[in-house]
């Protein structure tokens, strides 16, 4: 993975659907380490809601990563099945062919999405601990689904230290306190 070649595409981490999600704490925090290191390494981020009349606007710890980037809500379930999502990724990340994926639901909108991406020929890496559903199974299912269509399975820590690249840096300085 290199900061220059990647995107962040962060998926649905909303108010009224957070509170169902199997470890959502969990979820909430991975994604916005990696909102902050997209800030950090300036990578370029698209976050969605889905049907934000019905699910509400994003968590606030989401919200507060994200400065600046205003969420693309969607009803279809997969991002690419939404005309603005592609022109707006298209637009924000041109000349990226890698997309870093996290968010929920892992089994309906993050696996959807990541089929489409990789069927548009990106090359998908799904932080694995920033990803889950309203149940452990349905988490799994989806990244099971998706580890056996192509994507890269890892995790939040993993590309993190994958994208700073070494130490020492101004970087990873800056990042540091939110790995402790």
């Amino acid at each position: 993975l290199t900061p220059k070649t990647s995107a962040f595409v962060i998926i649905d981490p909303q108010t009224k659907l957070m509170p169902a999600i199997f470890e959502g704490d969990r979820v909430i925090k991975n994604c916005v380490q990696l909102l902050c290191l997209g800030q950090i390494l300036s990578i370029p981020t698209v976050v969605t809601t889905q049907y934000a009349k019905g699910l509400g606007p994003l968590v606030p710890e989401v919200a507060c990563a994200a400065p600046g980037i205003a969420p693309l809500d969607k009803t279809s379930f997969g991002c690419f099945g939404d005309e603005n999502f592609v022109a707006h990724l298209k637009e924000v990340a041109q000349g990226r062919d890698t997309l870093l994926v996290a968010g929920v639901e892992s089994h309906v909108c993050v696996s959807q999405t990541v089929l489409s991406a990789l069927n548009s020929g990106y090359a998908v890496h799904v932080a694995g601990d920033a990803t889950s559903s309203r149940t452990r199974e349905n988490w799994q299912a989806g990244l099971h689904r998706m580890d056996r269509a192509g994507a890269v399975l890892s995790s939040t820590e993993m590309m993190i230290y994958e994208l700073l690249g070494k130490s020492g840096t101004p970087e990873f300085k800056a990042m540091l306190p939110l790995l402790k």
